[in-house]
């Protein structure tokens, strides 16, 4: 325990009284007098797989891991690109696995229990509970209501909770509906992207220092300015500032067949996705996931790409090189890089990148020890040469 630090206070009269300052007692004071206030550090503890080990390191810096519990997460993209799947299905699904209660938000009416089902998500009411809604509002209040109740309860007894809500673009504000009502439809005035960033601002602030999240799937429109191609996600930019992740997705054709072999025929989509935004890793990287109508994701899909673009693979003619971290190497042709020499790979990846840095950080000492050596050099000449110049001149 470090010594406790004296404030000195002043009255008037120029009479000074010291006191001792107590830490916990004023944190203790503060979150007891401000409500919303949580003290400390909130780092997550709980993470949820995408269902692509590629997808997951982008967004995490960890092949497992993809989204934390606690924090906001958006996924946006054009219509069919995958923000579904990889939310209402995925992300639901491995959020089960972990004992993760979910609600999910329908807007949009199109999460049928069938197609959930096939995803392998447990519809079962002690797991999941779903919720039909077409306001902001009333997401708004659900979430409140919730988290009311939720710190009502006793620690122990509170469970691990993922909101989810598909999608955020669908929903509408009071004004757009009223109008609706009385069929003027005018447009809201900018009120619905007010209403979104309030939305997700609030549940930040809410979910701070408890085990509750929130993943939230949006659209995007295409970008109209030359200099910033990328696409722009609908409902401004105010909630995007209170997120902790952001997943921008197009949809391309995915051409190749089981076996990798490219044909004519559209045998499902292939998922391009762009990390806009995350605070646990480099954002702007991209990988491409594959998903199959007739399998679904693979989620090896993109880690040759991940690998090749990080500089861990050397092509050798028609096939490609990985060195382990022991020096054993692996020579494969690219069809022939998936599951089990994937797994060998993500395995070694942290030994891989700790041997790189140490590498890079001891070719760095020694290009400085030669400069510092080539300086000396240059210094002793010098002297040498002022010793012969005074000698002469002597």
């Amino acid at each position: 325990m470090g010594e406790q630090s004296p404030i000195t206070l002043f009255r008037i009269g120029e009479t000074m009284v010291s006191k001792t300052f107590d830490p916990t007692k004023f944190r203790n004071s503060l979150t007891k007098s401000i409500t919303g206030m949580s003290a400390g550090f909130n780092d997550p503890t709980d993470w949820i797989s995408t269902g692509n080990f590629a997808l997951n390191y982008l967004l995490s810096g960890d092949f497992t891991k993809g989204i934390p519990l606690g924090k906001v997460s958006v996924f946006a993209g054009e219509s069919g690109a995958g923000k579904s799947y990889i939310v209402s299905g995925n992300i639901v699904k491995y959020a089960q696995d972990q004992g993760i209660f979910v609600v999910l938000i329908d807007s949009e009416n199109a999460l049928d229990e069938t197609w959930l089902q096939a995803l392998k998500v447990d519809t079962s009411e002690d797991k999941l509970l779903k919720l039909n809604m077409a306001m902001i509002d009333d997401v708004a209040k659900t979430v409140s209501t919730f988290m009311e109740d939720y710190k009502a309860m006793n620690e122990e007894e509170r469970p691990k909770v993922l909101f989810v809500v598909d999608s955020l673009g669908m929903l509408m504000s009071p004004t757009e509906m009223d109008q609706f009502q009385k069929g003027d439809m005018k447009g809201d005035f900018g009120r619905k992207a007010k209403a979104l960033k309030a939305l997700v601002t609030n549940c930040v602030n809410m979910f701070g220092s408890y085990n509750v999240g929130m993943c939230v799937t949006n659209h995007t429109y295409a970008s109209q300015d030359m200099f910033d191609p990328d696409d722009k996600i609908s409902g401004g930019s105010g909630f995007v500032y209170a997120s902790s992740m952001v997943v921008a997705m197009k949809k391309l054709k995915l051409k190749v067949d089981a076996d990798g072999n490219k044909t004519s025929q559209v045998h499902g989509i292939r998922a391009a996705c762009k990390v806009m935004k995350t605070r646990y890793n480099k954002p702007f990287e991209s990988v491409q996931v594959e998903i199959p109508y007739e399998t679904g994701m693979d989620p090896y899909s993109g880690m040759f790409d991940l690998m090749d673009a990080k500089g861990l693979l050397e092509k050798k003619g028609n096939r490609y090189e990985y060195v382990m971290s022991s020096g054993e190497p692996i020579l494969e042709f690219r069809k022939r890089w998936t599951g089990e020499l994937l797994d060998k790979v993500m395995a070694d990846l942290p030994a891989k990148e700790a041997q790189v840095a140490a590498d890079e950080a001891e070719a760095e000492r020694l290009a400085r020890e030669a400069e510092l050596a080539e300086l000396e050099a240059q210094l002793v000449n010098t002297d040498d040469n002022l010793i012969e110049e005074t000698t002469e001149n002597g």
